[in-house]
């Protein structure tokens, strides 16, 4: 039977004749934000406000390094710090607390909330803390003990500190579930802001969560917290509208190129989804120095939308094999085969890529754009095996589905072309590292594409012709759908596992590298929890781009 299966997926292409007939059809609802972001306010901040800013930074450093008895102390803050948003400032300042505080190693007497948050932390920056730190808190016979479940602070922290746990972790998977009942319990009971910070972190673990979505929202909170730090948050209430006016003049930028492509018009069997996409790249990196690569993966991840549907929702088969040729030589003259609707992605495909090297010549990082069109051409063969097996009628094994569906996922393509637009912390051996197919791409990998699935079946947004692994493998271990989701949700723990585990020093690549895929891994978790928030834009898409590009923070 494989070796048959070989053949028919080994046949000439001409062999495989295609009709009109055959087109799939495409039923994506239009954009949804018009010309809104067209233009970006111009309202830079006066010069009083930029003083302040200053001023409220360096108070915020010096507050960092003040010298104090318990290193334990500065906990609090390193957390604030980071969860308001603005720990991009001082990331040197903290790694160096941090260190500290680990080698201190005062952790005895600490409370449940101190404790957890210390291991948190550490772990987050890559310090091994052992997980038996809980233990203390725990009974003879090993379950936790009932005085743990009054303290609300406390369980709220032990709750997140359990998403950073690694495998053969225990008492850390006992702690997500342990937590989560009595969370879920005593929400009802509790008083503002922390009900609303319970409810929050029931629906989004920090660890998971998109930095930014979660900063706009924490800002939110922590100015009605009894123990705020008044000039960290005004601090980061100006950072984060600073930030904004930044990411808007981005993404107008970006709105203009795509409206001159005119793809609405002349593609309109394709998703128009660029600030979505770009929503998905500010996920991906926020920081203001990383403003070349945002505009430059988003305009990635725009043209590979177009080319998944060119692939998946109108070419017919018989298009598909010119289409992916013409791809593999990334040859301006191959546009003459082509139907003309294939010139018009392919052309600005291959100017999205000749743009990238003309930026990045100056600083004689050309070489980088080899690598990104590698991953491209990649994604393309990928989408051409899936489109070969949906012609055929070809139900592959999960086994076989699973092997070609990492590919197809993209997020192996869209983690190379993320290092193109980052500074001298990238290197030839971080492209090479990165299409060794590594533990932490791999992760990423895995929970992009088994979420992808999952949200697709149970939220039934899938076309009856496409493939599904959910469908592959409930009829290959002929299991019922729910049994299915249980499995893939296993899969995709096991892989925030693993992700959390390449955090711990020492680390193969530098922590900038690493974190890509990691934020590539969160955007996931926030977008398609729910159905897949990018093609049908949901709440946390809709919520987050308004919080993040259109509402500042008031002053």
């Amino acid at each position: 039977m494989a070796s048959q299966v070989s053949q028919i997926l080994a046949a000439p292409h001409n062999a495989i004749s295609s009709n009109m007939e055959n087109r799939p059809k495409a039923d994506f609802h239009p954009g949804i934000w018009g010309d809104v972001f067209l233009n970006y306010p111009h309202k830079d901040i006066d010069t009083t406000t930029e003083l302040r800013y200053e001023e409220l930074k360096e108070e915020v450093r010096k507050m960092l390094l003040a010298p104090i008895d318990n290193s334990n102390q500065k906990l609090p803050l390193i957390d604030a710090i980071q969860r308001l948003g603005v720990s991009y400032h001082f990331e040197k300042e903290i790694e160096d607390e941090l260190e500290t505080i680990y080698r201190d190693n005062n952790d005895i007497e600490n409370d449940l909330y101190t404790t957890a948050l210390r291991f948190r932390l550490l772990r987050e920056h890559g310090f091994y803390v052992s997980c038996e730190v809980f233990n203390k808190f725990k009974d003879e016979e090993g379950n936790f003990k009932p005085s743990v479940t009054s303290d609300v602070r406390g369980l709220l922290e032990l709750y997140e500190a359990s998403y950073m746990r690694v495998h053969e972790e225990d008492i850390l998977d006992e702690a997500i579930s342990f937590t989560t009942t009595h969370l879920t319990l005593a929400a009802a009971s509790l008083h503002y802001p922390l009900s609303e910070q319970v409810a929050h972190a029931l629906k989004q673990s920090i660890r998971r969560g998109l930095p930014r979505v979660e900063a706009r929202h924490y800002i939110s909170i922590y100015q009605d917290l009894e123990f705020q730090n008044k000039a960290l948050l005004e601090f980061a209430k100006i950072d984060f509208n600073l930030v904004q006016l930044l990411h808007r003049k981005e993404l107008s930028e970006i709105c203009r190129w795509w409206k001159d492509l005119d793809f609405t018009r002349k593609l309109p069997f394709a998703r128009d989804r660029v600030v979505e996409g770009y929503f998905w790249i500010m996920g991906v990196y926020f920081e203001p120095q990383y403003s070349l690569g945002r505009k430059m993966l988003t305009k990635v991840i725009a043209m590979a939308s177009i080319v998944d549907d060119t692939y998946d929702s109108y070419a017919t088969y018989d298009e598909l094999i010119p289409y992916t040729d013409a791809i593999e030589r990334w040859d301006i003259k191959c546009m003459d085969q082509l139907p003309d609707y294939m010139k018009i992605s392919y052309k600005a495909l291959l100017d999205v890529y000749e743009e990238m090297e003309q930026l990045l010549v100056e600083h004689g990082r050309q070489y980088r754009v080899e690598y990104a069109r590698k991953a491209m051409i990649r994604l393309a063969q990928a989408y051409l095996l899936e489109a070969k097996w949906t012609h055929l009628n070809y139900k592959p094994t999960f086994e076989e589905f699973r092997a070609n569906a990492l590919p197809t996922s993209g997020y192996a393509m869209l983690a190379i072309t993320a290092f193109v637009g980052m500074g001298d912390v990238i290197t030839p051996e971080t492209f090479e590292w990165a299409a060794s197919d590594p533990k932490i791409i791999k992760a990423s990998t895995i929970i992009c594409r088994f979420m992808d699935d999952v949200a697709e079946h149970k939220f039934n947004h899938r076309r009856e012709d496409d493939c599904s692994a959910i469908e592959c493998y409930m009829e290959q271990y002929c299991v019922s759908a729910e049994e299915a989701y249980a499995e893939f949700n296993k899969h995709i723990e096991s892989s925030w596992k693993d992700m959390n585990q390449e955090f711990l020093k020492p680390t193969e690549m530098p922590v900038p590298v690493l974190n890509r895929s990691l934020n590539l891994a969160r955007v996931m978790d926030v977008l398609y929890r729910e159905g897949d928030g990018y093609t049908h834009v949901g709440k946390a898409a809709k919520g987050g781009i308004t919080s993040l590009l259109i509402d500042p923070i008031p002053l």
